[in-house]
């Protein structure tokens, strides 16, 4: 039943900020900027002016640094179709865990499909050639045409998951995406992409064995904060995992997307958000806007470092990422940039010792667990229940059991030896007193006497009620009447 309802809330969840809005661009020819290819226009001969981010970031000056090539990137999304012009030949064969999908990861499902193939351009796009068999200049990687990503030699592994509406194969998002991350990492993939969020801050205690196998092997992994157009004010799992790279947005200025941003203490770097165009499934191309385009963009950069740097582990790469963002909003790490908008040449080309980085920065899953796992409450019994009778089974009545002697102490010894012990001292402190009258005579005043009159208690006796002689005498305590 626990796992049920953590199924049902993380779908929908899920099912409001996955997806970043995305726009056919036959609709959006009306827009300021450049004008938009109709989508029955597959040439893609204007979807390349569209990406601001190529130059505004240093993308094209980065590719002279590294372009993604040989290093793999899991895509965990819905779906990518391998076969776009702009993709094909990067995609390699994947897996899908939704039930509802292509073996191969590449059969688009879920509420968006074409969600993952607009992540998977973003990342390892590579253009195409037109009919003249156009190239990209000033030899710069891909082809002329069409969408290219950060890493355009980058290879994309597809792990398809079904979001936002009831999966046919059965298979709970509770479940999918530990499933689907484990997959990623087992396919040799450095970086692994989320384009997914929620609305809720924590997540089901089965994610955190697949997310520590992750850091374990040394696997960057990458998430989307969330979108404030979908609802999500703040930053929400899987991007608020320790030691995630959690991914906020900025518009066209640089400026943290009211629209297109969550904000968070987890958030790790930003990027562009807003104005975005992509990939869609069948060479067709749509505009888009979310944090699910900010993550790509930032594990098209990871591509780029990795294959830079093959000698550094994950814990160094992220470190290199974060030291290296331009530092946003308040000085060091906010809620509205993280550590500042990422800076694809300042990385790559930026000396930066991190030798000395041996955990990754931004925590461990494995380390959080021990703090804050060990209290949670759980359904399951303490104890396993006591083994039932089999129906018809007599059971034999049996007298209840005396109680069996124990150590009781007796309270009336100590008692008892108290009340003797002060009886012997009176008896003793008697003796003294009719010992000591007999031998120097009676006092004129005994003190019990003197103490009593003077209470109140008896009134003070004349001589000739004590009966006395008018005689005079002496003994020890001196003359008397």
């Amino acid at each position: 039943m626990m796992r049920h309802g953590w199924a049902l809330r993380w779908l929908a969840a899920l099912a409001v900020v996955t997806i970043a809005s995305t726009v056919p661009v036959a609709a959006a020819e009306a827009e300021s900027g450049p004008s938009a290819p109709s989508s029955s226009d597959r040439t893609g001969e204007e979807v390349r002016k569209r990406e601001y981010w190529l130059d505004e970031l240093g993308i094209r000056s980065a590719w002279k640094q590294a372009t993604g090539k040989g290093v793999k990137v899991a895509v965990i999304d819905t779906g990518v179709d391998g076969n776009h012009q702009d993709l094909s030949g990067n995609v390699l064969d994947g897996k899908d865990v939704s039930g509802g999908g292509s073996p191969d990861g590449w059969k688009s499902v879920g509420a968006e499909p074409e969600h993952g193939t607009l992540v998977a351009s973003m990342i390892a796009g590579h253009g195409h050639a037109g009919h003249g068999g156009d190239t990209q200049t000033g030899g710069e990687p891909g082809q002329g045409l069409g969408m290219i990503g950060i890493a355009p030699e980058a290879n994309v592994v597809p792990i398809s998951v079904w979001l936002g509406t009831q999966n046919p194969g059965n298979v709970s998002v509770e479940d999918q995406i530990p499933r689907a991350v484990e997959e990623a990492v087992d396919s040799g993939a450095k970086v692994v992409n989320l384009s997914v969020g929620s609305s809720k801050t924590d997540w089901p205690e089965s994610w955190d064995k697949a997310f520590q196998y992750a850091q374990d092997r040394d696997v960057v992994v990458v998430a989307s904060a969330g979108n404030r157009g979908s609802g999500v004010t703040q930053v929400g799992a899987p991007s608020t995992i320790p030691g995630v790279v959690s991914v906020g947005g900025v518009d066209r200025q640089g400026k943290t997307s009211w629209d297109s941003s969550a904000q968070g203490i987890s958030l790790a770097v930003a990027a562009p958000s807003e104005d975005l165009i992509g990939a869609l499934p069948n060479n067709k191309y749509g505009l888009w806007s979310g944090t699910s385009a900010s993550a790509p963009m930032v594990s098209g950069v990871l591509a780029l470092m990795r294959q830079k740097y093959p000698d550094e582990s994950s814990a160094q790469i992220i470190r290199r990422l974060i030291d290296t963002a331009e530092d946003r909003g308040d000085k060091g790490r906010d809620p509205q940039y993280g550590y500042g908008m990422v800076d694809p040449m300042a990385a790559l080309s930026r000396d930066e010792d991190v030798s000395g980085t041996r955990k990754n920065p931004l925590g461990s899953v494995e380390s959080w667990a021990k703090v804050h796992r060990r209290a949670d409450p759980t359904d399951e019994p303490s104890e396993p229940p006591a083994e039932e009778h089999r129906a018809g089974e007599r059971i034999a009545a049996v007298a209840a059991p005396e109680p069996a002697p124990g150590n009781h102490v007796n309270l009336l010894l100590p008692v008892g030896l108290i009340a003797a012990v002060a009886g012997w001292m009176w008896l003793l402190a008697s003796g003294t007193v009719a010992r000591l009258r007999r031998v120097l005579g009676s006092p004129p005043h005994p003190p019990m006497r003197i103490l009593a009159e003077s209470l109140g208690w008896t009134r003070r006796r004349t001589k000739a009620e004590r009966g006395e002689k008018k005689e005079r005498r002496s003994d020890f305590w001196g003359p008397r009447q």
